[in-house]
C-alpha cells in the first residue's frame, strides 16, 4: 500500500443515497464494505463524516430562527449520529472501531484524546472522529484537516460523488475539465473547490496532500491506497 495511515473525509450528504434526507442503509453498507477491504490490508484508517444529511450547521439558511452558534452545535450532533451509524455498520461486518467525540458524550463515545486515537490506530482499529472540532464556525473539512495533522496521517482522502477536481462543476458544465494532479498554489490561483479555505490552508501549511475521488464507485478506495490514478491529487 502506498499509504500507511490515512484520514478519510466523507460528506453527510453522501449517506443519503437517493433519499432527500437521513441515512440510506444500502449506501452505508457499501461504504462499510469498502472500508473493510483497506483495513484488512493493514491500513490505519481514521474517518471524519459530515452531518449535512441531518442538519447543516455552517451556512444554514435558518439564521432568522436558529442562532449561528446554536446551529453549528446542532450540526456537530448530526455528525455524531452519522458516526454512530457508520460505526454500527462497520462492527456488523467485523471491523473493530472506536468513536471519539470533540464534545463529551460518555455514554456513547470516548472523548477525543490524540494519544488514545493514535494507539487505537496502531492496534488496527478504525477511529471515527465525531462532533467536528467541537467549536462553532468551523466545518467538518476543517475537523478532518486538524485531526489528520494531529494523528500524522500520510494523506487526506476526500470521498465525494464526483471523480475528482474540475475547473467547473461537472454536474452543471458538461465540458468541465478534470485535473489528475494540481498543486496547492494552483488551487488558490484558480479558485478551485476542494475544501473550505481554513481546512485547505491547514493542509498546505502542514504539508498534507489531499486526494479527491468518487467514493460511490465500489473499489475506488482500495485503488487510491494502492497508488492507482483515481481522482485528483493535490500536492506540493
Amino acid at each position: 500500500m502506498k499509504y500507511k495511515r490515512i484520514l478519510l473525509k466523507l460528506s453527510g450528504e453522501a449517506l443519503m443515497g437517493d433519499k432527500e434526507f437521513g441515512i440510506d442503509h444500502d449506501r452505508l453498507k457499501k461504504y462499510a464494505a469498502d472500508i473493510k477491504t483497506v483495513v484488512d490490508k493493514g491500513v490505519q484508517l481514521a474517518i471524519v463524516i459530515g452531518g449535512g444529511n441531518i442538519f447543516r450547521g455552517v451556512g444554514n439558511d435558518t439564521d432568522d430562527v436558529i442562532d449561528r452558534v446554536q446551529g453549528d452545535y446542532m450540526g456537530m450532533l448530526a455528525t455524531v449520529i452519522n458516526s454512530m451509524a457508520l460505526q454500527s455498520a462497520l462492527e456488523r461486518i467485523g471491523v473493530i472501531t472506536r468513536l471519539q467525540s470533540a464534545i463529551k458524550m460518555e455514554q456513547i463515545c470516548e472523548p477525543y484524546i490524540k494519544r488514545r486515537a493514535v494507539r487505537h490506530l496502531e492496534k488496527g482499529r478504525v477511529v471515527i472522529f465525531g462532533a467536528g472540532t467541537g467549536n462553532p464556525y468551523f466545518t467538518t473539512d476543517t475537523a478532518a484537516s486538524l485531526r489528520a495533522i494531529e494523528i500524522e496521517a500520510d494523506v487526506i482522502l476526500k470521498g465525494t460523488r464526483v471523480d475528482g477536481i474540475y475547473n467547473a462543476d461537472p454536474e452543471i458544465h458538461k465540458d468541465a475539465v478534470k485535473y489528475d494532479t494540481v498543486t496547492f498554489d494552483e488551487v488558490y490561483e484558480k479558485g478551485l473547490k476542494v475544501m473550505d479555505l481554513t481546512a485547505f490552508t491547514l493542509c498546505n501549511e502542514n504539508k498534507i496532500s489531499i486526494i479527491v475521488f468518487d467514493m460511490n464507485k465500489t473499489g475506488n478506495l482500495i485503488k487510491v491506497l494502492e497508488g492507482k490514478p483515481v481522482g485528483t491529487l493535490v500536492e506540493f
